[in-house]
């Protein structure tokens, strides 16, 4: 075996299929909210309400996302869930697309003398 199956990859290097985009991208409109629903007997479901559109005569109902996709995303650290909304026969999380870290930006501050604090203080 090569040295290179060993290696590990960054979240940004890991490969991506177009089914994860897909997903991601249904996921990243705001104006499409995701719902992960985990049932009773232990069934997941992702899935979002689409509208129903008079151009296209298409919508006005539930479409689910393939599940097996959406975990991986999740165990991947690409989708986050939101706070859960239990009932005695499912659980429901908003789905969020996770955002990079940022590195926090230091702004230079200008050391001021204490005893010119002290002069402006005491005028």
């Amino acid at each position: 075996m090569s040295p290179a199956l060993y290696q590990s990859r960054s979240r940004s290097e890991a490969p991506f299929d177009v089914a994860g985009a897909g997903v991601l991208r249904v996921m990243s409109d705001s104006r499409t909210p995701v719902f992960l629903t985990v049932h009773a007997n232990g069934r997941r479901r992702y899935g979002y309400w689409q509208p129903y559109d008079s151009a296209t005569n298409r919508g006005g109902c539930y479409v689910a996302l393939p599940t097996p996709e959406c975990d991986r995303l999740y165990a991947e650290g690409r989708i986050i869930l939101g706070d859960a909304l239990v009932d005695p026969a499912k659980t429901t999380y908003r789905v969020w697309p996770a955002r990079s870290p940022v590195t926090p930006v230091r702004i230079p501050v200008a050391r001021v003398p204490a005893a010119a604090v002290a002069q402006t203080l005491a005028a």
